[in-house]
């Protein structure tokens, strides 16, 4: 299941080979701030684009829900249903009960912290699909796979209930996502889908009776790494886990589309027999690529701590700078015209990523720039000029140039 935060998204989870999309809209889920979210007229094209590609569509509508917004849930959980989407995501009982009462299928949210198999057997007679809890370790989330078979316990629609995990992206230190510190000091409610992130930053720590002062060295020590767990993804497998959740909603389409890919790869290599250590390195050398805090394995093997970041933001090897945009594309010859509107340069070798609502993620290395007709070695700001594709581009598609990151640690 991958995260669709914009229709670039939604492209790249297509082309990452996704079976499904989860995503949110309007203000009634856990993104609404920090993606850039889609409004209740984008549901129905949503769903057109995802169901004649193959895949399922889960609409977040997981945030805490209060008396004066039942009825805009109540005409999104509508719309939902009249465009088709494939099942809610939800932790509040209001929505809950409502999907429940119009026949929408309902998936349990994280946010619920399923932890054991009473809880398991309470939201099986309102859900088919749960995610447990973030902190679970994999021995306990077997357990309840395993007591979920042997006890026949089966959703609404009459199947055996399934489990979803989380098995790559960013963790939380908070107790799966219930957090107050942005609240607290920003008035923005991360369970109102407004987390302000304070977590991620540095602090320092003062003595407030001899006024020293001390920056806390090399540890963001609220700021976990994020989750990655293609190295034992086939423990999760042997578990019992029927969906895998990619986490992501806010971030971009090459993070989504990569990341995507190499799951989808690890899942079908486990089925062939192929699942190695030297695949696993090369996946986890192609997920470093794109946005991420550090890896770690999270709580599945039994960690009772996280493990912190070492610095702000991005520790991806790779860095994406914005030339401009196509501003043409010849489909018979195909061969893509765009303009530098930066200060930045492109030179044949280079490796470029285009990034559009229809495109996705197109990325390649120019082997050759041309400006009219004549090859050159570069071009600048304000050049227009062409270049050969493998894939049709599209007018207004964003042109990056895709350079490596030098580690300074």
């Amino acid at each position: 299941m991958a995260p669709v935060g914009s229709y670039e998204s939604l492209q790249a989870a297509i082309q990452g080979g996704a079976d499904a999309i989860y995503f949110g809209v309007g203000n009634l889920n856990m993104r609404s701030r920090s993606a850039a979210n889609f409004s209740i007229e984008d549901l129905e094209k949503i769903c057109g684009i995802a169901h004649s590609n193959g895949l399922r569509t889960y609409l977040t509508v997981n945030t805490i829900i209060y008396n004066h917004e039942i009825d805009e849930m109540h005409r999104l959980v509508d719309e939902a249903k009249r465009v088709g989407v494939s099942a809610i995501i939800a932790s509040d009982m209001a929505v809950i009960t409502y999907a429940n009462s119009i026949g929408v299928e309902v998936h349990i949210s994280t946010q619920c912290n399923i932890s054991n198999i009473e809880a398991v057997r309470f939201f099986s007679q309102y859900a088919d699909v749960m995610v447990t809890a973030r902190e679970l370790p994999l021995r306990q989330v077997a357990e309840i796979t395993q007591y979920i078979k042997d006890n026949d316990i089966r959703g609404p629609k009459g199947d055996l209930v399934q489990i979803e995990v989380f098995a790559h992206g960013a963790l939380c230190m908070s107790v799966s996502g219930k957090c107050y510190l942005s609240l607290d000091n920003y008035n923005y409610s991360a369970n109102r889908g407004a987390c302000l992130q304070l977590c991620r930053r540095e602090y320092l720590v003062k003595d407030l009776e001899s006024d020293m002062e001390l920056v806390v060295d090399n540890k963001y020590i609220m700021s976990p790494k994020d989750l990655c767990t293609i190295d034992f993804l086939d423990k999760i497998v042997k578990a019992g886990v029927r969906v895998l959740k990619i986490e992501g909603r806010g971030r971009s389409a090459d993070y989504v589309r990569t990341v995507t890919e190499c799951y989808k790869e690890a899942v079908a290599a486990i089925a062939e027999g192929t699942y190695t250590k030297e695949r696993i390195a090369e996946w986890k050398q192609r997920l470093a690529t794109v946005f991420n805090r550090g890896f770690w394995d999270g709580y599945y093997m039994g960690r009772k701590m996280g493990e912190w970041t070492e610095r702000y933001g991005s520790q991806a090897t790779e860095n994406k700078v914005y030339l401009g945009l196509v501003k043409n594309y010849f489909n018979r010859i195909a061969v893509a015209e765009a303009q530098i509107q930066t200060a930045e340069v492109l030179r044949p070798g280079d490796t470029i990523m285009v990034i559009g609502e229809t495109t996705g993620v197109y990325r390649a290395v120019v082997e050759e720039l041309r400006l009219e007709r004549d090859p050159v070695d570069e071009v600048r700001q304000g050049d227009r000029f062409s270049f050969a594709t493998s894939e049709p581009l599209r007018r207004g598609d964003k042109l990056y140039r895709v350079d490596k990151v030098e580690d300074e640690f």
